[in-house]
């Protein structure tokens, strides 16, 4: 779970990553036939608001895995 706080208030639903490996990566897992670069995005914001470096997005709808694994990073020189 990643608290959202906007004007120092916690907003009540906080959103819900897929996996946090040893709090230092997130991996968003996704299973479609085209990707889009929302889901970026969507990982960007998980790093922003846990102050995290490193994410991982990982499409498994592609014809193969390792075509669907995107590297998101957050203050970092890509």
């Amino acid at each position: 779970m990643v608290p959202v706080i906007y004007k120092d208030q916690t907003l009540a639903t906080p959103l819900r990553l897929d996996m946090l490996v040893e709090k230092k990566v997130i991996v968003e897992n996704k299973a479609t036939t085209t990707y889009n670069s929302i889901f970026e995005a969507q990982a960007r914001t998980y790093l922003r608001l846990l102050n995290l470096k490193l994410a991982l997005v990982i499409n498994f709808g592609e014809k193969y895995v390792k075509s669907g694994i995107h590297r998101v990073v957050n203050g970092l020189e890509e």
